[in-house]
């Protein structure tokens, strides 16, 4: 059997497979050369861009926020350095140590599990937010694969619960989502800087490159609050509704020239520093958002447009017997005949006679322009979030009780911080200075005149009549201090009307009288037990609160002889 002789490979095949090779050599030389040394059509960018793209990273530097501070530089929120730990899921979800990381975190490994499947797929996740930076150390320390650690900045305030229903607070993305955090945020938040780093195949950074726009910091602002004032009054405030068992309660005190809020408490209180979860009833500023009927404290306002009429006078003798009155259904009783008493005695006294006897010859027309005057039913223009403008109305037919009703402060609304401006204008000379929670600065912005000073000076006698030892206010007296204000006691409104036995109590004075500094008003709402009138409960927080405010701000004690001299000849028409 004959063996088969192979055929040689023929030569051109040969040369036709090395030319091939040597193409392809000379392509990949030639594209090398045009990618990285001849830059045609900006290889070198290409590759540059194409690693930067596996490697170099961009993150967000984060802004510090602006500081909050009372008048006097007390700090009431500020920015504290604390560190988010963040995983990658895909590089962590095949590890060997989740049951360690979950220990480290304080988590069950069930959820931690729970969590890395939801967020399969991703490559970032939170794992905890703003921690200490030790703790977040003792953690990173472990070098788990994956888990890694932020820089940011925690909003800490360090008046806790005392300022908290005004200063508001932040999310934890540092945004503000309540109270002057909220309404001041754009001004406070600053503007994210952005840096560059290099990462390794696990995540780790290898290097910065350096700062592309550095962080600008957010604006630090003052406000207009005495941090020493507002801790007085908080502690009052939570003393007085809690023994009364009220409800709730609310206090503001103003710079009777400036209209500076120099203290703004309300309780129920809640804690900013901790769960941001507290009960809606803690967390409301009552003082700006909620409206109550203002009741007699209204009946100075009435007075203003008796006076303005021309027709009475603080001396002016009206017939209050026989101790009650009839408009049309409705009878309005007094405590007891006070007879024939001059106008200022009116008001000393409360008298419901007395009023209406003025609101009849008046008309309600006068009294509810004087009201509006005053910024009863407008919002006072703080920017307050909730801010509440109360309600005056203006309709078309009045009935007879409606018309004094009105005189007494019942069937309209406001809010405490409006009670408060309202009453600032009788301790200012008649003008009306906006109201504001910020310090203001340099010169004083123009305010609207609203009564004449010659009204207001007679007001303001009027005014500490009522808190004499014959007055409806006597607990309101300052020791050293001569004071005014009006009591208010009002009938709660419930679902089927006014409630019998619940009743909310006011109080709006002002200090001294001779010299006005401040002006504060009380509110208790829904006090308990045998006491509930505005003299008997609102009236004392009132006097507590004004003691140490004059100390805090070294007012000096008034001097007696001239005003109280003035009050005997205005009430001189006597019981």
């Amino acid at each position: 059997m004959r063996r088969a002789v192979s055929q040689p490979l023929p030569l051109w095949r040969f040369y036709a497979v090395v030319g091939v090779l040597c193409i392809l050599l000379l392509l990949l030389v030639w594209r090398v050369l045009s990618l990285q040394i001849l830059d045609l059509e900006h290889g070198y960018e290409f590759l540059q861009d194409q690693g930067a793209m596996r490697s170099v990273r961009t993150a967000e530097i984060p802004a510090y926020r602006g500081v909050i501070t009372d008048r006097r530089g007390e700090p009431l929120a500020v920015s504290t350095p604390v560190v988010s730990i963040w995983a990658n899921p895909q590089l962590l979800k095949d590890s060997t140590r989740l049951d360690e990381l979950a220990q480290a975190l304080d988590m069950t490994l069930p959820a931690l599990q729970e969590k890395l499947d939801r967020y399969e797929g991703k490559q970032f996740m939170y794992l905890l937010r703003h921690q200490v930076p030790a703790h977040a150390r003792a953690i990173l320390d472990r070098k788990i694969a994956g888990v890694f650690g932020e820089r940011e900045y925690r909003r800490f305030y360090p008046a806790g619960e005392v300022a908290a229903q005004l200063v508001g607070f932040t999310n934890v993305d540092g945004q503000g989502i309540a109270g002057l955090e909220l309404t001041f945020n754009e001004w406070l938040q600053g503007v994210p800087g952005k840096k560059k780093y290099i990462k390794d195949l696990h995540g780790d950074v290898v290097r910065d490159i350096g700062v592309l726009q550095p962080a600008q910091p957010g604006k630090d602002m003052r406000l207009s609050i005495d941090l020493r004032l507002q801790y007085v009054q908080h502690r009052e405030l939570q003393r007085a509704v809690t023994a009364l068992g009220a409800e709730s309660g609310s206090a503001v005190t103003l710079d009777s020239h400036t209209g500076e809020v120099l203290a703004m408490v309300n309780y129920p209180v809640y804690n900013p520093n901790g769960s941001k979860s507290g009960s809606p009833a803690g967390m409301r500023n009552r003082a700006i958002t909620d409206v109550y009927e203002p009741g007699s404290t209204m009946k100075s306002l009435t007075m203003v447009a008796a006076l303005e009429s021309g027709r009475f006078t603080p001396e002016t003798m009206i017939e209050t017997s026989p101790g009650r009155i009839r408009v049309g259904p409705k009878v309005y009783p007094d405590p007891r005949n006070y007879g024939l008493i001059s106008m200022t005695r009116v008001l000393q006294k409360s008298s419901q006679v007395g009023v209406t006897k003025i609101a009849l010859d008046l008309g309600h027309e006068p009294i509810w322009e004087v009201f509006h005057r005053f910024g009863i039913g407008q919002p006072p223009g703080t920017g307050f979030p909730g801010e509440s403008a109360g309600e005056l109305p203006n309709r078309p037919r009045w009935y007879a009780t409606e018309k004094v009703s009105l005189a007494f402060g019942y069937g309209i609304t406001a809010t405490p911080l409006q009670l408060a401006s309202a009453y600032a204008v009788f301790a200012n000379d008649g003008v009306q200075q906006r109201v504001s929670l910020l310090a203001l600065d340099g010169e004083l912005p123009e305010g609207k005149r609203v009564i004449a000073p010659e009204t207001a000076a007679k007001l303001m006698t009027m005014l500490h009549a009522v808190t004499n030892e014959d007055g409806t206010a006597r607990k309101a007296r300052v020791p050293g201090y001569q004071v005014g204000g009006k009591t208010g006691t009002v009938h709660k409104v419930g679902p089927g009307g006014y409630e019998k036995n619940k009743y909310v109590a006011l109080f709006a004075g002002v200090a001294p009288i001779e010299n006005p500094r401040i002006v504060t008003v009380v509110v208790i709402n829904d006090p308990k037990g045998a006491l509930y009138g505005g003299g008997a409960v609102a009236a004392p927080v009132f006097a507590e609160m004004t003691t140490a405010a004059m100390r805090l701000l070294n007012v000096p004690p008034s001097e007696l002889s001239t005003v109280d001299t003035a009050v005997a000849k205005a009430a001189g028409g006597s019981t």
